[in-house]
């Protein structure tokens, strides 16, 4: 994978704590819509990339619309420790049934399963992402992995932010509750602002 410069993530990573009033020590996590992508910041450093999938309906926070809420979020609650790799949930409880991974480009499950792992996100801003109809909790909007791992790195999601689920597995035990998650349009290169531009 062919990465583009990192110099915007820096400023990114110090406005959400900056703003979060809290989050040193913990991992940062940051999610570019407009690539498809998730970083993870640790250390002073971005230590890990991966490919994700965010709401094929585009982005927003309207409760009922389907699309992937911006802005400064955290990690709520966390389920999934330890289950089997592909395992479903429904309403966060763990089924006992294991998805097919549908790895072909494009392949599409019957449902959108919600697999192997699942980080709860809370919205951090009024207004944008917190309180009323676009309360991200609320929305149920989670980091999780999918059985369709061949749409991941296109919008495909219904609103959450799908992840493979090896990768989701390896990243779980790494972002504990209260870790940070900023989800951008894209970045403000000048400011590191996290709200979109």
């Amino acid at each position: 994978m062919t990465l583009p410069s990192l110099q915007w993530i820096e400023p990114v990573v110090a406005a959400a704590r900056k703003q979060a009033g809290s989050g040193e020590g913990f991992p940062v996590v940051v999610v570019r819509v407009d690539q498809q992508r998730l970083y993870v910041w640790d250390d002073g450093k971005v230590t890990d990339v991966f490919d994700v999938s965010t709401s094929e309906r585009g982005i927003g926070n309207q409760d009922g619309t389907y699309k992937t809420p911006l802005g400064l979020h955290r990690i709520a609650e966390r389920f999934g420790d330890g289950v089997a790799p592909g395992t479903v949930f429904r309403a966060r409880a763990n089924t006992g049934e294991i998805a097919e991974i549908l790895t072909g480009e494009g392949e599409r499950s019957r449902r959108d399963n919600i697999t192997s792992r699942i980080l709860w996100l809370e919205g951090l801003e009024p207004g944008l992402n917190r309180g009323g109809n676009i309360d991200s909790h609320q929305r149920y909007i989670y980091i999780h992995g999918t059985d369709e791992e061949g749409r991941i790195g296109q919008p495909a999601s219904e609103g959450c932010v799908r992840m493979r689920n090896a990768e989701v597995i390896e990243l779980f035990p790494r972002l504990p509750t209260g870790t940070l998650v900023v989800i951008l349009s894209g970045p403000d290169y000048e400011t590191g602002r996290i709200l979109p531009v």
